[in-house]
């Protein structure tokens, strides 16, 4: 038995997310289908973790077992071909009999994108999130220190995902802006659901002059999901990369 591990890039726009769903079209799903197309069996692809509706993914990492011979190569080949063009396989390889790409992962890295004018440019409207109002990224990176490390992170959860606890820890956060461009880097050990959006928001809420900087260690310890920002849009959001 063979297990292939695959990196995945996907335009998450017309997608109801990574995980599959009974009502809604959902990429595990799709690339599912094109697998048995190619192998004849059914298989169950599991993916490093859920991305929402409307996230995108740069690299994406799932992995499935199959008896399938078929050499790796031509493998990608036939895949990316029976795949809708908005989803890639961008490499493929054989792992470990005991890789398993959610459990063996150890972090993650997203990033947000956010066009700051009063307009948003049309090659970008579908991968960055608007925001009019001009952001102070000098207050943001200060606000930003306060959620770096392990911390309780009920208050930027939306309730409604798996996760068991609400503990996790994040390495670091990285604001960069070029011209009308802020893209915003989340590393963490994992992250619970919306957790990467509603911390973006709270810190757009810093840089709009709306919440204090210390503030935002106070929505920490209150753990309370009403005290953080809003949840940001998804289009904006990308995995970039995951780690093992």
């Amino acid at each position: 038995m063979r297990n292939i591990k695959l990196t995945i890039r996907y335009d998450g726009s017309r997608y109801a997310g990574w995980q599959f769903q009974k009502n809604a079209l959902a990429i595990q799903e799709v690339i599912q289908r094109a697998i048995k197309k190619i192998t004849g069996r059914s298989i169950n692809l599991t993916g490093s973790g859920r991305t929402d509706a409307g996230v995108h993914a740069e690299a994406q990492v799932a992995n499935f077992k199959t008896r399938s011979k078929i050499p790796l190569k031509n493998l990608r080949m036939a895949l990316n071909s029976a795949l809708p063009k908005d989803i890639v396989i961008i490499n493929i390889e054989e792992a470990g009999p005991k890789f398993n790409s959610q459990r063996s992962a150890r972090s993650k890295l997203y990033r947000y994108t956010i066009y700051n004018n009063d307009f948003i440019d049309p090659f970008m409207r579908r991968y960055a999130a608007k925001c009019f109002f001009k952001l102070n990224i000098a207050a943001m990176r200060k606000a930003a220190g306060y959620l770096t490390g392990r911390h309780d992170f009920t208050s930027f959860r939306t309730w409604g995902g798996e996760e068991k606890d609400s503990i996790r820890k994040i390495e670091y956060i990285k604001i960069a802006k070029s011209k009308d461009v802020v893209y915003i880097y989340i590393k963490a050990n994992g992250f619970l659901y919306n957790m990467a959006r509603s911390v973006v928001g709270t810190l757009v809420e810093v840089g709009r002059g709306k919440f204090r900087i210390e503030q935002v260690k106070e929505i920490l310890s209150k753990k309370d999901r009403k005290c953080c920002g809003p949840t940001m849009p998804a289009k904006g959001l990308c995995l970039v990369k995951v780690f093992y």
